[in-house]
């Protein structure tokens, strides 16, 4: 894939701290002619043009009409919708994409209509962000050296997928292809159940200990801060995978309970020693 590519007119649908940051990143490396903020609240575009966002705003999906390149980066609930309202108004043959953390619904969704669709979509996925929200929080250096992944079905064309691919290409990002459901299982183990981990650590703790937590406990539990609503939605949508992975995690968890209970301190060691080489395989 190339690592420069460039549109005319590139919109994107949802100017928050992950579209925010896209825009940033496209105006910093020239990448566009225009970027176009789409949203419902004309007071948070404006804000998001002054933070350096976008070029342009707009309160209306019509909109895109302009666009060469469209981005959704709403949550994972909202995509579905806002895809059929963006493929009513652009120009055959434009180019779609999307940020939600889950793909295999989103996807499958748009392909139950490909023959009468418009556009052209790819999912995808840029594996970075923050429990900060809104274009405040958005940085354009957020996806340099970081993976997105880009989710063709199986009839998406091979030149679409590659252009979506570019797309974060040049935005810095190392990109990987995979079906969407593969995504989706391997996400669960990386991102959602992560989550669930650190919002059930982060209620379990009684509120008269929190004075004594320290970088142990809130690196933790940091991303219990994102907000519940989206959440809601990606575990949601992705019940399957999720589930699977919560019980392999529930399985490792009661094997250290096991270990501890027993006073089994070999074992205990044994299994502290795997979880710390499978961090380490990480680096810092």
């Amino acid at each position: 894939m190339t690592s420069r590519a460039h549109w005319p007119v590139v919109a994107i649908v949802g100017v928050g701290m992950i579209g925010g940051s896209i825009g940033k990143a496209i105006r910093a490396r020239r990448l566009a002619s225009r970027v176009l903020g789409i949203g419902r609240s004309a007071e948070s575009l404006a804000v998001a043009k002054k933070n350096g966002c976008v070029t342009d705003t707009a309160t209306d999906v019509a909109a895109a009409a302009d666009a060469d390149l469209v981005v959704v980066t709403a949550g994972v609930g909202a995509i579905p919708t806002l895809l059929d309202a963006v493929d009513a108004v652009i120009r055959p043959g434009t180019l779609l994409t999307d940020a939600g953390s889950t793909k295999a619904s989103i996807v499958s969704g748009w392909e139950r209509k490909r023959r009468s669709r418009r556009g052209r979509f790819v999912g995808s996925h840029p594996i970075a962000g923050s429990h900060r929200r809104g274009s405040a929080a958005a940085d354009g250096d957020l996806f340099a050296g970081r993976v997105a992944v880009v989710t063709p079905a199986k009839a998406t064309p091979r030149l679409d997928a590659d252009a979506i691919g570019d797309f974060w290409a040049s935005l810095g990002s190392t990109v990987y292809m995979m079906p969407p459901r593969e995504h989706d299982r391997i996400l669960a183990s990386t991102s959602h159940v992560p989550h669930l981990v650190a919002a059930a650590l982060a209620a379990a703790t009684p509120p008269a200990a929190r004075t004594f937590t320290a970088g142990g406990w809130r690196d933790t539990t940091r991303i219990a801060a994102g907000d519940p609503e989206l959440w809601a939605d990606i575990l949601l949508d992705n019940a399957g995978e999720v589930g699977d992975s919560m019980k392999r995690f529930a399985a490792a968890a009661e094997k250290l309970l096991a270990a501890i209970e027993r006073g089994d301190r070999r074992r205990l060691v044994e299994l502290l020693t795997r979880a710390k080489d499978s961090r380490d395989a990480l680096g810092s």
